[in-house]
């Protein structure tokens, strides 16, 4: 059994202590992955080159961790896309639709898709913005080991002189977050063909000379069936029983692991990893379940998704109690620190208080030091007081939760009476391709070589550009598209007062889109209009209804880091009232239509049940705020993309807007039978084509997908509409996209 390491007490030195991180960022500190992957698709750069940039990341990662003083560090942990896309590719879970293609091409194809192929599905990552590939497996798929990418990173690591821990996806998670055509297939019977290619991998690093390896085993801190504990059970010990492996460490995150703990205590694991800053009853879990105490615990107490500091005597105490109830602690952060930016030492105008991924990684350290030597070894963080703004806080007391409008039936007579648009009228999610002129003209405006005059002349110009594209396309319902707004949360941020933004503060979201988390760090209020002007502005350019755009309360919480001194749901108050400033602000404008994007609605939903009512009870009460302050006439629009939304159907009908628009473009309409199995009778817009995909969508493939959609929704109801903005695109495969969606509609509407 390994050393315990503990607080010095005198009686000579201790055992060192290990401490370690889940992951790391893996973009770079300029995004430089970004750089090199999208050069690589544009011809710039070819394979090598690309290649060696990789190379250049992984050593520049493992080399800082090393000098930051970690004793165990993690490898795998890079992709020029998305881990769970790598592990498909490795255990040759490749759909047929691929088969054609080989090496990069295969893998960006099946990650953007291809001419003619469509790409997997994409989703969200548990609880966070980072999106996953969703794997495509069914009765035909038989897993072989094809790529030897985590011995491959290994031993570029053991050349630098590094020893590193090869990280995986867990043989459970992969399986639970998989897909199959066939809804009758569950992808857990594949479980006993995975564990062969998994043994296989482990004895192959063994022999390679790797002591650890680390399963990653999210899907632990959601719910689990018997069925799926028994297969967990299974799987451990299966590959514990290998008498040729590395020893194992199954690290779980985003929660509590409730039932699953005992059944890896049971099975020859040597090593669980327990989030003890989302999961603090995790604590409690390790005392009483039998066999902890032969098992290391991977205690994460540094937050790995959130920018504060931690508390160090909490996770010093929280690492405390841990000793005498496991083998052996062992310092970490709560899961990856992939969901963080870099580096808080390159930012000017943040608040105090921070820590991104490198001050976390010191804190690690700190806490590992304090282990061997004691709590005085450490200097705790002073704790910083958030900015109270009485004047919202009474605003928001007064006003109660008066948030109903009319019934939507009441209110869609008279919608369609004043808009008069025509069944299934076509439209866009908000933003428009972002050129080379509008970066260059706003990153002039920052540097001061342009004045404000001139910059909003440049944007004034690309609405003018934008409005006559969508005129002439046929669009019934047009947007400005948005050329003025960096990112749909920063650019409210940046106007809100309790918000900060960051220079350098990158975050990947999924494959080359990175964003920059505002931070959210003090009462939130609004100064002044956002967005009325742009809005009126671009409505004088057309006789054709133009959206309003506004970002929801629960998106600018869950893709900004977040205060935690109050209650999410008060948070999401103070900026849902901000947002009903805007709304009323507009429709006092002129503007008819006004859409309050939530693509995070379903993110944010807690990973076990139990927390489900008391999450969208507040979240929709937020929406509702934001949104009941306008007349009957004026129509709320909603949109919601990239997640799982069967758990929150009944809450998408209590927002009460008037149309909510869908990601179904991926996942095959799938959507729209559990709306109208929940008796969802407003206006739904089903994504109708991929944006994120670079292929141009064919007429006929565009109207074989309203086809399906007019069987589940009365014509009536059903708008047209791609399934997310258009800022990642180009015009030429935007406009000809366009086109194809207009004629597609027409052509329905004549049936």
């Amino acid at each position: 059994m390994p050393a315990k390491a503990g607080f010095h007490e005198g009686k000579g030195p201790m055992t060192d202590q290990r401490t370690t991180v889940l992951g790391y960022p893996r973009i770079g500190p300029d995004r430089e992955l970004k750089k090199a992957v999208e050069a690589y698709w544009a011809g710039r750069l070819d394979a090598a080159g690309l290649e060696q940039a990789g190379r250049e990341l992984r050593e520049r990662t493992w080399s800082e961790l090393r000098d930051a003083g970690l004793t165990d560090i993690p490898s795998n942990t890079f992709s020029f896309y998305d881990q769970m896309l790598d592990t498909s590719v490795m255990i040759g879970a490749v759909p047929a639709r691929f088969a054609d293609l080989d090496g990069l091409d295969r893998y960006f194809a099946m990650a953007r898709g291809a001419r003619g192929i469509a790409p997997l599905e994409m989703t969200k990552w548990f609880d966070t913005n980072y999106h996953y590939l969703v794997p495509e497996v069914g009765p035909q798929t038989r897993f072989r080991l094809t790529w030897d990418k985590p011995l491959a990173e290994y031993g570029q690591a053991r050349e630098l002189g590094i020893e590193t821990r090869p990280v995986l996806v867990g043989p459970l998670t992969y399986l639970l977050l998989a897909k199959s055509a066939d809804p009758a297939f569950a992808p857990l019977r594949l479980l006993d063909d995975l564990l062969d290619v998994y043994a296989e991998l482990l004895e192959r690093l063994a022999t390679a000379g790797v002591t650890e390896v680390q399963l990653d085993e999210p899907a632990l801190a959601a719910d689990r069936s018997a069925e799926e504990l028994k297969a967990l059970a299974r799987a451990y010990e299966h590959l514990g029983g290998l008498s040729h492996r590395p020893r194992l460490l199954v690290a779980t995150y985003f929660g509590e692991i409730g039932a699953a703990l005992p059944v890896l205590a049971a099975t020859r694991v040597e090593a669980v990893g327990l989030d003890f800053v989302a999961g603090p009853g995790n604590l409690a879990a390790v005392a009483s379940t039998p066999g902890m105490a032969a098992k290391s615990v991977v205690a994460g107490v540094v937050n790995g998704r959130n920018v504060w500091r931690t508390e160090l005597p909490a996770a010093l105490s929280t690492c405390a109690a841990l000793l005498g109830l496991a083998g052996e602690v062992v310092i970490s952060t709560s899961c990856s620190l992939m969901h963080v930016p870099l580096d808080v030492e390159r930012e000017t105008a943040v608040p105090e208080g921070l820590a991104f991924a490198r001050q976390k990684v010191a804190e690690v350290v700190a806490i590992g030091r304090a282990m061997r030597e004691g709590p005085g070894a450490v200097v705790p963080a002073v704790p910083v007081r958030a900015p109270v703004d009485g004047r919202m806080r009474a605003r928001l007391a007064a006003l109660g939760e008066g948030t109903a409008r009319a019934a939507h039936a009441e209110r869609a007579v008279i919608q369609r009476a004043s808009l008069g648009l025509p069944p299934l009228p076509t439209t866009t999610i908000g933003s428009f391709p972002q050129t080379d002129a509008v970066r260059r003209a706003r990153a002039d405006l920052r540097g001061g070589r342009i004045d404000r005059a001139g910059y909003e002349a440049a944007m004034r110009a690309e609405i003018d550009s934008v409005i006559a594209l969508q005129e002439d396309i046929g669009l019934d319902v047009l947007v400005h598209g948005e050329p003025e707004r960096n990112d749909m949360v920063q650019y409210f941020a940046e106007q809100l007062d309790g918000y900060a933004a960051t220079e350098h503060g990158w975050v990947q979201s999924y494959g080359t889109r990175c964003v920059r988390p505002p931070i959210l760090f003090g009462d939130v209020a609004r100064p002044e209009p956002m967005t009325v002007g742009w809005a009126v502005y671009a409505q004088s350019r057309t006789g054709r209804p133009v959206k309003g755009m506004l970002t929801g309360p629960v998106t600018m919480l869950a893709w900004s880091f977040v205060r935690e001194d109050q209650p999410l749901s008060e948070t999401a108050r103070q900026v849902a009232l901000a947002l009903r400033d805007e709304i009323r602000d507009l429709e006092a404008a002129g503007i008819r239509i006004i859409q309050v994007d939530e693509p995070a609605l379903r993110e944010l939903l807690p990973l076990r049940a139990a927390g489900h009512a008391a999450y969208l009870a507040w979240a929709v009460a937020a929406f509702r705020l934001a949104t009941s302050g306008v007349s009957d006439s004026t129509q709320i629009h909603t949109h919601m993309c990239y997640s799982e939304f069967g758990e929150i159907i009944g809450a998408i009908g209590d927002l009460d807007a008037d149309v909510t628009s869908v990601e179904a473009a991926r996942s095959g309409m799938e959507l729209l039978e559990d709306l109208r199995a929940a008796g969802y009778t407003r206006g739904i817009g089903p994504g109708v084509y991929d944006i994120h995909s670079p292929r141009v969508p064919e007429t006929d493939e565009i109207e074989r997908a309203l086809r399906l959609a007019v069987r589940a929704v009365e014509p009536e109801r059903l708008w047209v509409n791609p399934d997310c903005g258009l800022k990642t695109r180009g015009y030429a495969e935007t406009e000809a996209s366009l086109r194809n969606m207009v004629a597609a509609a027409r052509r329905v509407r004549a049936l």
